[in-house]
């Protein structure tokens, strides 16, 4: 894993990039979920390893700045196809997480060209979708829980379901591997979410899509990825025995899923981006 700091505008954001073992390929964008840093997907990036893949603390969370002024959906899409064009990518392929698959939706829908295929995890539509259980999202308000484990060993199994029902002492080594998010940076990531929503706009999204839910997940029901399935053209839908996090507490079942999809030779409905020639890879 590369570590690097990246400047767009006045912006300073942290990126990690684990190159891949063989040569060509389109690249994975790995968006976190909400107070995410880099370090909570590495378990996932290190098992793909024939594959380019590229993870980033969104501001205000990890090793990045927190902005002076909050972005919404629109602008932190843009700041990513920003950092794709400074670190000299064109089109991705993105994988969006929870909140990050909002920001995957977003950045797909405005900036088609440089998104090849779209993986959604464990997120909805936003604003329209069905909403979970009322006290794992009261949970979720509060950053404070990246900083008492005690806390979240206790909650676990309420905020994320899944394998934290059987073993809560799960989320002790889970919290382990998170940077906290500071809380100008999480109350801006729910600035950034607060009244969006993509379903109005979903079945322009022409990228294969692969959509990934857990059925046991008390923060997104999995109906929430029906509804998607529905609304996006070409989408598939998959559904797994597991909760919210299952990317990290079950890869060895999402990663032969996610290098089948990207591995696929279906026909992409959207052109690749062209980048000026000083920053063509």
């Amino acid at each position: 894993m590369k570590i690097k700091m990246v400047d767009v505008g006045k912006q300073r954001i942290r990126v990690a990039i684990w190159p891949s073992d063989r040569q060509g390929g389109t690249p994975l964008l790995l968006i976190n979920g909400i107070g995410g840093s880099i370090e909570v997907l590495r378990p996932f990036a290190e098992q793909l390893p024939n594959t380019e893949v590229i993870a980033f603390d969104v501001p205000g969370t990890g090793a990045s700045a927190t902005p002076v002024m909050p972005l919404r959906m629109g602008g932190l899409a843009k700041l990513v196809a920003g950092m794709l064009t400074q670190l000299g990518y064109g089109q991705v392929d993105v994988l969006g997480v929870s909140w990050g698959g909002a920001l995957a939706q977003q950045f797909a829908h405005s900036f088609p060209g440089r998104c090849r295929r779209l993986i959604l995890a464990a997120t909805s539509t936003g604003l329209f979708a069905v909403p979970g259980d009322p006290r794992a999202l009261w949970k979720l308000m509060s950053s404070s829980r990246f900083n008492d484990a005690e806390s979240i060993v206790k909650h676990a199994d309420t905020i994320y379901g899944g394998i934290f029902r059987k073993n809560p002492e799960y989320a002790r080594q889970h919290m382990s591997e998170i940077v906290p998010p500071r809380t100008l940076g999480y109350l801006g990531q729910m600035y950034a979410i607060w009244g969006w929503t993509s379903v109005h706009w979903l079945f322009t999204v022409k990228q294969p899509t692969l959509i990934m839910v857990g059925r046991d997940d008390p923060l997104v029901p999995a109906v929430n990825g029906k509804i998607m399935k529905a609304l996006i053209p070409n989408a598939e839908l998959v559904e797994l025995d597991c909760g919210h996090l299952f990317l990290v507490t079950q890869a060895e079942m999402a990663v032969p899923i996610v290098r089948r999809f990207l591995d696929e030779r279906r026909s992409t409905a959207v052109q690749p981006a062209l980048l000026p020639a000083a920053h063509s890879r």
